[in-house]
């Protein structure tokens, strides 16, 4: 008798569950993803639903969105006319989240944990005012011991430092660590701690941005996270490379903003003027239009402009990130630009951090290279890079991963750069990287065994999910 009523109710559970799939809208390869899970992983699959499935962009995970935060008045800004079709992208950006391109940057591209934190170091000891932070992983070890004694003589100068890390990313930061900083004066707040009560509710929704602002007037964003990791290796995956920006200029302040709302956001409160203060006018002869998403925007912003990118690219396309798992307008816009004759090249880390990722990834591979994408495999160590260049002209350094997880449930933030040197200095870096890969070929991927192809398959199956 029991039984017959923990088999209704679990019936009656999924009825409900699959009519709030339909009603939400929610995309058909991912509806049927979940109705595969919930009915052959017995009360495990409605768990998992509870946990990552719902749909945030019906039922906000903050409801009251921040006003004049991170928004500001579109500019009058022109492309050059032989880069006018990539115009869309400007007021795509500014329609969706209100950051408009800002000129007079100076940027620098950091490659790997050492270039990138030695950069990192020398703005901090030049601070005067404030010190922004925020990271999806904080790990302690040498680095953060070195932050923290940073943090310590510039608090004693009067220097303000706030830092927001990741609940769960940097779940493993302990007690005593945060204590000895909030001890010399910093302000750390976490974003979505892991708490029972709200588990189910926000687990999945993360905030995977890696943001460094110092006075408003120089600031860093990338893939690189606080973790010693970057500068001495992983005992599994070999070095980690990664790729960071350092942007002096007025885009410092828009990466401001960004860090003002989701401070905000975890703390209630925006820390008074320091938005307006210590903005700073143009530094340097480059073009840069900061683009933030995440789950409680009313439409995927990254995803659309790396869609935009894509469609528009006439020339080449170069592509490198660990998690290229593309839903089908991504899917299908690789495959047309590449089919029509562009060059179109992922570069992707042959080592993955998680195996069911990297199968995944790997299931896509096939149609790619049928479609004369050209895949190169990266065998020294861990790529972690989030880049993408186009036609001597457009180039995007961030955050943003190209999956499901990055699109939907993140908080991601990315620097789109609109200059030519940048791009053919980052276009030369590409070549280089590839040159010493993999080239993976069509007829040679075909060839893979047996349990590879059924490991893929299996995979493929779940990919809207992660």
């Amino acid at each position: 008798m029991l039984y017959t009523i923990l088999v209704i109710l679990y019936i009656i559970t999924a009825l409900i569950i699959v009519i709030s799939l339909l009603v939400n809208g929610v995309r058909p390869a991912k509806t049927l993803a979940w109705l595969l899970a919930i009915f052959t992983i017995p009360v495990g699959g409605i768990l998992l639903y509870l946990m990552i499935g719902r749909n945030r962009r019906k039922n906000k995970l903050f409801r009251l969105k921040k006003p004049g935060v991170g928004v500001a008045n579109p500019v009058d800004f022109t492309l050059p006319n032989e880069y006018s079709h990539y115009q869309k992208i400007v007021r795509l950006i500014e329609k969706n989240c209100g950051f408009s391109p800002t000129t007079g940057n100076s940027l620098v591209y950091l490659k790997d944990g050492k270039t990138t934190f030695e950069s990192i170091f020398e703005a901090l000891e030049k601070a005067q005012h404030f010190i922004h932070l925020q990271y999806y992983i904080f790990e302690e070890g040498s680095l953060a011991d070195s932050l923290l004694e940073v943090f310590r003589r510039k608090e004693a100068a009067g220097v303000q430092i706030r830092l927001i890390y990741d609940g769960v990313g940097s779940f493993s930061l302990s007690r005593p660590y945060l204590t000895k900083l909030q001890e010399i004066g910093v302000e750390v707040v976490p974003f979505l701690p892991f708490r029972f009560g709200r588990f189910l509710r926000s687990v999945n929704y993360r905030n995977h941005r890696k943001i460094i602002v110092v006075d408003g007037k120089v600031a860093f964003t990338g893939g690189i996270n606080i973790s010693d990791k970057y500068l001495k290796g992983d005992p599994t995956l070999g070095h980690w490379h990664d790729m960071h920006l350092r942007i002096e200029g007025p885009a410092a302040a828009d990466l401001n903003r960004v860090f003002l709302e989701d401070w905000q956001l975890v703390d209630g409160r925006r820390p008074v003027a320091i938005d307006s203060v210590f903005q700073t006018t143009g530094m340097g002869a480059t073009d840069v239009q900061i683009v933030s998403s995440g789950p409680d925007d009313d439409f995927p912003t990254i995803e659309e402009v790396y869609f935009s990118i894509i469609n528009n690219a006439r020339k080449y396309l170069y592509i490198t990130n660990p998690y290229i798992i593309p839903g089908q307008a991504i899917l299908t816009g690789l495959e047309t630009a590449a089919l029509s004759g562009v060059d179109v090249r992922l570069l992707i880390s042959e080592k993955n951090d998680s195996s069911l990722v990297n199968w995944s990834v790997r299931s896509y591979f096939e149609e790619l290279l049928r479609a004369s994408v050209k895949i190169y495999l990266f065998p020294h160590g861990f790529l972690h890079s989030k880049l993408m260049v186009c036609d001597d002209f457009v180039a995007s350094v961030g955050t943003a991963n190209m999956d499901v997880r990055s699109f939907e449930q993140n908080y991601e933030v990315n620097a789109i750069v609109y200059d030519s040197n940048f791009a053919k200095a980052l276009r030369d870096d590409y070549l280089l990287d590839c040159s010493k890969s993999i080239h993976l070929t069509y007829d040679t991927h075909r060839q893979r065994p047996w349990l590879e192809r059924l490991k893929e398959g299996i995979a493929k199956i779940f990919s809207p999910l992660l």
